[in-house]
């Protein structure tokens, strides 16, 4: 799968919509969804929490492990998607559609996004 050229990236392969707009949506990379397997559980902030850019805000329990997921942005909890959290596997299929993990209000980016051919350039090196 490509990693759409909209969208800024962590090197915690994280992805996020719209940083720098009046909401920015959050989720996992393909990349990310790969290497952890089948996702069977995710731990979310909740609405109204307060989330910091590069910090830890939730857990995702995949077959393999627990990772921790990192905010790419910096504000307040607006939405989660209660459909992936109901059937966590949606993050694998569909990692950049219906499988988003939450979106935060009047987000301030964090240091260190990656544009699409950043992103591709670390997740080959990964490889």
């Amino acid at each position: 799968m490509t990693d759409p050229k909209d969208l800024l990236y962590t090197p915690e392969h994280e992805w996020v919509a719209d940083a720098a707009g009046p909401t920015a949506r959050v989720g996992l990379t393909d990349f990310a969804t790969r290497a952890l397997g089948d996702i069977v559980f995710l731990d979310l902030p909740a609405v109204g929490a307060t989330v910091e850019a590069g910090q830890a805000c939730g857990e995702i329990e995949s077959t393999k492990s627990v990772s921790t997921l990192y905010s790419p942005v910096s504000g307040t909890v607006s939405a989660v998607n209660q459909a992936a959290v109901d059937a966590p596997e949606q993050v694998n299929a569909e990692p950049y559609g219906a499988g988003w993990l939450f979106e935060v209000a009047s987000p301030t980016p964090g240091a260190g996004l990656l544009d699409a051919a950043g992103y591709g350039e670390l997740t080959a090196a990964a490889a």
